[in-house]
């Protein structure tokens, strides 16, 4: 019998809220999850900001919304990556003490509260080191005589570095799954099933490229990286 869940997904602004950018992106990484982790999605809540503030549970109705469906149907809610709930350590903490369970579909249901805000931390730790080279480029670009004044070109640049970091969290996690290679074909082929593969994998203290346990999830995850499903 199929678990139910609460579908969450969110977009930052309202040009990708109506473009759907994103958006399929996050519900086709749950809708994998649920069918390898034998739950059903029984309802979807999509979150789109249009302002500042976001790491404040008032200022994001629907998660509160997910939060209150979650806890009457007694269910988990399913979110794609991390930074679909935050970037910030202090309001992940805050959405441990709501009690309601919230499995990253990345990191696998076995993710415990201190992973998720281990990798809480890198990414509020990123996003702060975005913004420091940010600045740093836009006091070099002042610095050449360049013109700064225009709010498009701050916006510019804001994104070219944003663009930069998500390259590196990406390659990262190409070369942890390409280090894992001979590993999760083995595995694969002896388990048949993802289910099973994982098994093996954990069975064998093969740590997931996150550095915690194998689920069918975050296995076809590394599988797919890899161009082996």
């Amino acid at each position: 019998m199929q678990q139910p869940a609460i579908g969450y997904v969110r977009v930052s602004t309202t040009k990708q809220g109506h473009s759907g950018l994103g958006l399929d992106a996050q519900r086709e990484a749950i809708r994998a999850f649920a069918a390898a982790e034998n739950f059903e999605v029984t309802r979807w809540v999509t979150e789109v900001e249009t302002g500042s503030g976001a790491d404040a549970l008032d200022r994001r109705p629907k998660l509160a919304e997910a939060l209150r469906a979650a806890k009457k149907a007694q269910c988990p809610v399913l979110v794609s990556k991390l930074d679909r709930l935050s970037r910030s350590v202090a309001f992940i903490s805050g959405l441990m003490t709501e009690r309601v369970e919230f499995i990253v579909t990345e990191l696998g249901r076995q993710a415990e509260a201190f992973t998720l805000h281990l990798f809480a931390a890198l990414a509020e730790k990123e996003r702060e080191l975005i913004s420091q080279r940010t600045k740093a480029g836009l006091k070099a670009a002042k610095r050449r005589g360049q013109k700064l004044g225009a709010h498009a070109q701050r916006r510019a640049d804001v994104l070219k570095a944003s663009r930069k970091g998500a390259a590196v969290v990406r390659r990262q996690a190409d070369e942890r799954a390409e280090a894992l290679r001979w590993s999760i074909e083995a595995a694969l082929r002896e388990g048949g099933s993802l289910r099973a593969a994982a098994a093996l994998l954990n069975d064998k203290a093969v740590a997931s490229p996150g550095g915690g346990r194998w689920t069918a999830s975050n296995l076809l995850t590394a599988a797919r990286r890899l161009n082996l499903r």
